[in-house]
């Protein structure tokens, strides 16, 4: 893989091998649950996407530009528009229904921050399909028949540890999605899980409760003056309280007018900005906060907060007593906060990011647990959000016309591979299972300038070949140092090594790339051995 800009790559040819692999595997599963191959174009009109409001909604992320004539355009980051507009005019009878369409294209998202070399890019291939029903009850059929097929898929590329977990729709939409996370900790999102009943969902989607109790006897609302204290671990300090006592205040604007919104938090506790931006139905940022704009910094508090603010309250303050918290006067903060009787008004929302140790949603014990972990893949109940605003309608059995029900199943190819790589490596390199491995067998001929390896060699790679393995064949003039280092940093799972010592006992060695096992064979019998070898490692990998 070679770095052509931030988020973009050329790929060399073991990658590429790779990728195909995955792509073949994924094509004959989803053939398997009948899905019926097809490409969208990498640029649309920009109408399709204001068909179904997203060419306003999508920020930065979406490349936008013009043709020669003038004509507004879109570089594809996803194809549910590209989808709609193929079937709409084929899918007006319910006897058409239900049917998938998939496609393995490139697309292109201007990610803020791309990191983590495939992980998150700009430029990828993706599998993305889509799903359309005449019921909610087809659609989860069959939602759950695409959530097996992923299972399959991960088991095939050797992943079977990745989980599913609850998630958040974002840009998709819809209201019931599911991420597939490898957990690890080089991942990039973290994963709420509990031990006791197996709950599990992305922690922007996981509920937050916690666990606190309202003191008996309530305090004055009291101001402390607080010289030159901001933050919300100093002023704990200096009053002698814990963050768990104390309401802090997270600022944020909207993106679309800077409007502020001021968000009142247990101290310590982190927002949410998921959900926070869910709740809102708009995209915010980190507020500026300026002179002008009628905030204190450092010292804003929900008593007696007055300007045009949008203000909201984390349930992790609701009932409770005896809280520090910002008088909104240079440097005083008020103790003895009482959320219901100095607040009595407040509503209150799950705003807060679920902690270690948090209550679980489901069997309401306080047993989670939070991990890192690698999103590839992700699924989406849709429903009509595409469907009714670009109005696409069936009519049914009994005439009446009707907006069908979408479902949509991505995986990114290249970050699967990274990922494989992430779950399957040591301190020499890659380590790829057999299913996608860029070749099935390395042969070594170390010390190709002896006329004998070499001869030995040519004929052994012939004979592979013509039984139909996949061999590279390294006959460089470097040494078996060099060789073999190589060799690891392909990562094909079998290594074969002609030598001048070997031949002289007759035999090859044969090495698994993972260290596991080192057998020799004679020279007659290689090639049948290798075969054998092979055939055992398959069944092997279908096993688990």
């Amino acid at each position: 893989m070679k770095y052509v800009a931030n988020g973009i790559f050329s790929s060399y040819m073991p990658l590429n091998r790779i990728a195909r692999k995955i792509e073949r595997i994924i094509r004959e599963e989803m053939d398997a649950i009948d899905g019926q191959e097809v490409q969208f174009p990498v640029v649309m009109p920009a109408s399709l996407w204001q068909e179904s409001g997203r060419y306003e909604s999508i920020d930065k992320e979406m490349v936008r530009f013009t043709d020669r004539s003038g004509s507004p355009l879109v570089l594809g980051m996803t194809h549910e528009e590209a989808a709609v507009s193929l079937v709409r005019d084929y899918a007006q009878s319910y006897s058409k229904y239900p049917f998938m369409i998939y496609q393995i294209q490139t697309k292109f998202r201007d990610e803020a921050r791309p990191r983590a070399g495939l992980i998150r890019v700009r430029e990828f291939t993706m599998k993305d399909a889509y799903s359309f029903h005449t019921s909610q009850e087809d659609l989860e059929n069959y939602y759950a028949k695409c959530h097996k097929a992923y299972e399959n898929i991960y088991a095939r590329v050797g992943l079977p540890e990745v989980i599913s977990v609850a998630s958040d729709s974002g840009i998709m939409g819809g209201n019931i999605s599911h991420e597939f996370m490898l957990l690890t900790p080089a991942g990039e999102d973290s994963i709420a899980t509990c031990k006791e009943c197996g709950y599990r969902a992305n922690v922007e989607a996981a509920e937050c409760i916690i666990s606190d109790q309202r003191a008996a006897v309530s305090d004055e609302l009291t101001l402390v003056h607080t010289p030159d204290i901001h933050t919300i671990e100093d002023v704990c300090k200096f009053l002698q309280r814990g963050e768990k006592n104390s309401c802090k205040a997270v600022v944020y604007q909207r993106n679309l007018d800077d409007h502020y919104i001021v968000l009142f938090i247990r101290g310590d506790l982190e927002v949410n900005e998921t959900k926070l931006t869910n709740y809102l139905g708009c995209e915010i940022h980190p507020a500026v906060i300026t002179g002008e704009c009628g905030l204190n910094a450092g010292y804003i508090g929900p008593v007696n907060l007055k300007g045009d603010f949008t203000v909201l309250f984390d349930r992790s303050l609701e009932s409770l007593n005896n809280l520090s918290c910002g008088a909104n006067v240079n440097e005083y903060h008020y103790t003895g906060l009482d959320m219901s009787r100095d607040l009595e008004n407040a509503e209150y929302h799950d705003f807060a990011k679920v902690q270690e140790g948090s209550i679980c949603p489901h069997c309401k014990k306080p047993s989670i647990t939070v991990s890192r972990g690698i999103q590839v893949g992700n699924i989406f109940q849709l429903g009509t959000k595409y469907t009714k605003s670009m109005n696409m309608t069936y009519v049914d059995n009994t005439g009446e016309a009707q907006y069908p029900l979408m479902g949509c199943y991505g995986i990114g190819i290249g970050r699967l591979a990274a990922s494989v790589c992430e779950a399957h490596h040591d301190e020499h390199g890659p380590i790829w299972p057999l299913a996608i491995a860029p070749w099935q067998v390395h042969l070594s001929a170390v010390r190709s300038d002896n006329a004998e390896v070499r001869a030995y060699a040519d004929k052994l790679y012939a004979e592979l070949q013509s039984n139909g393995l996949e061999v590279i064949y390294d006959d460089r003039k470097v040494s078996a140092g060099v060789m073999f280092s190589d060799a690891d940093l392909l990562g094909v799972p079998f290594r074969l090594i002609v030598s001048p010592r070997n031949m002289k006992q007759n035999i090859i060695e044969i090495v698994s790339r993972d260290k596991s096992f080192s057998v020799n064979a004679s020279m007659d019998a290689a090639a049948e051995t290798v075969l054998k070898i092979l055939a055992d490692a398959a069944i092997k990998s279908d096993k688990k």
